[in-house]
């Protein structure tokens, strides 16, 4: 067989089939990737909780606040 017989299949690999199998392999790397992690849900989980104590403490302050000094809303 001649060179000019494989000529031919290496053009139709390069242009079709290799780009089509470098798209599917990163696009399955993104997909992994896009998750998340074990540890980035832990610290999710705490990211979430902190924001509810904080909400909570603030929601004491005003209250507290308004009891307190009645138009301090008005100065800010």
């Amino acid at each position: 067989m001649s060179i000019m017989f494989f000529f031919p299949v290496i053009v139709i690999f390069m242009a079709v089939v290799l780009p089509v199998w470098i798209i599917a392999h990163y696009m399955t790397k993104w997909r992994t990737v896009r998750t998340l992690s074990s540890s980035e849900e832990k610290m999710l989980t705490g990211l979430w909780d902190s924001a509810v104590k904080m909400e909570t403490r603030i929601k004491n302050l005003e209250r507290i606040l308004d009891a307190e000094a009645p138009d301090w809303r008005e100065k800010i």
